[in-house]
């Protein structure tokens, strides 16, 4: 298979859908070549490239908050916003913000007392590091 170099970027930033994901990772262990490539985008984009490009991809920049993707799935977003979420997950598959939607999706469908029980225990496991320094 082809891969251009926009594939294997993405593939080092794990943002493409797994069965891409998947198409180069068996490509990369069955060719030395693709390795050599890999390992070359790698360092040439290490070494501190700084296009609008590499920001916006290294940044987020055009991913949705969590508290946006909540209101999404409650349905009260304004069309533009709703419609974007809807791009920006099902047509560009952003892997960060479609597991965070799935995240939300089943924390709203958790039974009542599990979100009780899953409050209480972050508030346990953080009591120590809550308190006011003396």
């Amino acid at each position: 298979m082809n891969f251009t170099d926009a594939d294997l970027l993405a593939y080092l930033d794990e943002a493409l859908s797994p069965q891409r994901a998947a198409e180069v990772e068996r490509a990369v262990r069955d060719s030395a070549a693709l390795r050599h490539r890999l390992t070359a985008l790698l360092e040439q984009r290490d070494q501190g490239g700084h296009t609008l490009g590499e920001i916006w991809r290294r940044r987020q920049l055009s991913c949705i908050g969590r508290t946006d993707l909540a209101q999404y799935l409650l349905g009260q977003l304004p069309p533009a916003q709703r419609d974007y979420v809807e791009f920006h997950t099902g047509v560009i598959h952003c892997p960060i913000c479609e597991a965070n939607l799935e995240d939300l999706r089943q924390l709203s469908q958790a039974p009542e007392e599990d979100q009780s029980l899953r409050r209480r225990k972050f508030f346990e496991s953080s009591a120590g590091k809550l308190r006011r320094p003396e």
